[in-house]
């Protein structure tokens, strides 16, 4: 009678072994959080589409980031929503526009525990609701609109972000934007390139969180799903104009891009777990088809996986405290 030679089955007999033994692991430091902030607000706001997830008042966004440095989270990446919008995005880099109060009081709060992000895009602000400056025609104007980041990077800046997350797939947006606060003195601060950035369609809730007036599609500067190839390019196009850490977003979808970007660049690599990727679970689990932990944890360690070095996610703080209480990811 034959018996096994190989037996991998010995490295998977008990929980200790499993631990000892695992290639890919998940810590609160892997993680960012997203986190929107409405001017005028004077309570938080659920957003329908992601259950758990609010427009946050500054009084309750102060709550909200002690809390994930309190998780011991990497990072928080602001979101603005203005009250206000124009054709220009103006409040984008208003010193007293939402994004930039928002930054200073967050980075006071907690700017020496975790790092302070903000979303440099125009989308939140433009009554367009597209991530540029329109030409007379209504296309996106891809270098005027690196004008508009120019400024906005420098508020944000000033206000106190350290990591500015160009999230609005211009040609030469981070090229631009490096010689902007290079030239104004903010050499330190990181660049993050949202690189291979896809039009999916898994943004739905995420337009609901920003109150996103968007008409149409943003396919002529988002990347068509169909191109792997093509997200590698950009994330080497943007580690050539000095991005300090490239992404992929979405994530799950798009797996086989973040693992070739990996691959392709000596430099950080994140991922989003957009909206979408989260409904879907809180939706699932909602209706007891799914086990709600074990989907999230499982998610993660899949991006991490393909080659993520940190995860922006919404569910940043209470897998952080997963993770603490001795829930192994």
């Amino acid at each position: 009678m034959s018996f096994p030679t190989h037996r991998p089955r010995r490295l998977r007999q008990s929980p200790a072994v499993r631990r000892l033994v695992r290639e890919t692991h998940l810590a609160p430091s892997q993680l960012v959080l997203p986190v929107f902030v409405r001017e005028g607000l004077t309570e938080p706001v659920p957003i329908g589409s992601m259950p758990g997830v609010v427009q946050h008042s500054l009084d309750s966004l102060r709550r909200a980031v002690a809390d994930a440095a309190a998780a011991g989270v990497g990072g928080v990446m602001l979101f603005g929503v203005p009250e206000v919008r124009d054709a220009r995005g103006s409040g984008a880099d208003d010193p007293a526009g939402i994004l930039n109060v928002a930054t200073t009081a967050v980075a006071a709060e907690v700017g020496d525990a975790l790092v302070v992000q903000t979303d440099l895009c125009l989308d939140e602000f433009t009554d367009h609701g597209h991530c540029g400056v329109l030409d007379d025609r209504g296309r996106v104007d891809n270098d005027a609109t690196l004008e508009r980041y120019a400024a906005m990077a420098l508020a944000q800046a000033r206000a106190g972000s350290a990591l500015l997350g160009l999230s609005g797939m211009m040609d030469g947006q981070v090229g631009h934007v490096r010689a902007a606060l290079d030239e104004a003195g903010f050499a330190d601060t990181i660049l993050l390139a949202y690189s291979a950035k896809y039009a999916g369609a898994f943004y739905g809730p995420f337009r609901e969180a920003v109150d996103s007036q968007l008409k149409g599609d943003r396919r002529t500067y988002q990347l068509d799903p169909g191109n792997a190839r093509e997200g590698v390019r950009e994330a080497l196009l943007d580690a050539d104009e000095g991005a300090d850490i490239v992404m992929v977003k979405p994530a799950l979808p798009y797996l086989d891009v973040l693992a070739d970007v990996r691959a392709a660049v000596d430099i950080p690599v994140w991922a989003y777990q957009v909206s979408g990727e989260y409904a879907m679970i809180e939706a699932a689990a909602a209706h007891g088809w799914i086990d709600r932990r074990g989907a999230v944890l499982e998610s993660l360690l899949a991006i991490r996986r393909a080659g993520a070095d940190a995860v922006l996610s919404y569910w940043a703080v209470e897998v952080a405290g997963w993770l603490d209480s001795g829930a192994r990811a």
